[in-house]
């Protein structure tokens, strides 16, 4: 990637596609994201203002709640358009580096992590599972076993789970406990199977309430493979 001077904001990592992006695609601060190739790896980057993401004023805006919100939804919306056509290896929202060298020295010194966490999440995804029990529910002990034992189901359509600890609000129109909070690394093939069963558990039990997101670029499995 040649062109503006700046700061480079990295959405995530890659190996080489050929499938298009979007031609309408904007990332943050209203930039379009680009591809920075290096030793067989692909950086997706854009290249930012440094009003906002030179390191002093980036330290000011990660105090800004409103700010970051922003910055994560078109973080979000970079990743969410690479896991149409090819598998990402996504990196935390506000990932910035100096210039297109200092992405390139960290991909060397990171290649081999790189490489290993985009073999092992190719071809997979990531979805969201929370359940919630009524507060009215007469038997707590019961619900609990209810979401070990879809956790349990779960867990054998996917590669993969992470617990969360179940501290989440409850959803519009709910009044409850949140039981569950997982996520489940599941190879493409396989989702069909795994969002069947979340929807025949939703009949299961009616005081609890299921909520399914995805799916989405991996987050939860990338494990600490970059470090700015």
């Amino acid at each position: 990637m040649t062109g503006p001077t700046g700061p480079r904001y990295v959405y995530a990592l890659c190996r080489p596609f050929t499938a298009a992006l979007q031609a309408q695609l904007t990332g943050v601060a209203g930039v379009p994201p680009g591809l920075l190739r290096h030793h067989g790896l692909v950086a997706v980057v854009s290249t930012v203002p440094e009003s906002d993401f030179a390191e002093a004023p980036l330290r000011d805006r990660l105090t800004d709640r409103e700010w970051l919100a922003v910055t994560a939804r078109a973080h979000q919306g970079v990743v969410d358009a690479l896991t149409t056509v090819t598998t990402p290896l996504p990196l935390p929202p506000a990932t910035v580096f100096r210039d297109d060298s200092a992405v390139r020295t960290m991909m060397e010194a990171h290649e081999a992590a790189i490489r290993d966490a985009l073999d092992r999440l190719a071809g997979r995804v990531e979805w969201g599972v929370t359940l919630y029990a009524d507060a009215s529910v007469e038997d707590p002990a019961a619900a609990r076993e209810f979401a070990r034992g879809l956790h349990e189901r779960l867990s054998r359509h996917a590669e993969d789970s992470r617990l969360r600890s179940p501290a989440g609000a409850a959803p519009a129109g709910v009044q409850g406990r949140n039981l569950l909070d997982a996520a489940y690394l599941v190879a493409r093939a396989d989702c069909e199977s795994f969002v069947e069963t979340v929807d025949r558990t939703k009949d299961e039990a009616p005081d609890v309430h299921v909520e399914l997101s995805g799916p989405w670029a991996a987050y939860s499995f990338t494990g600490d493979v970059v470090r700015t």
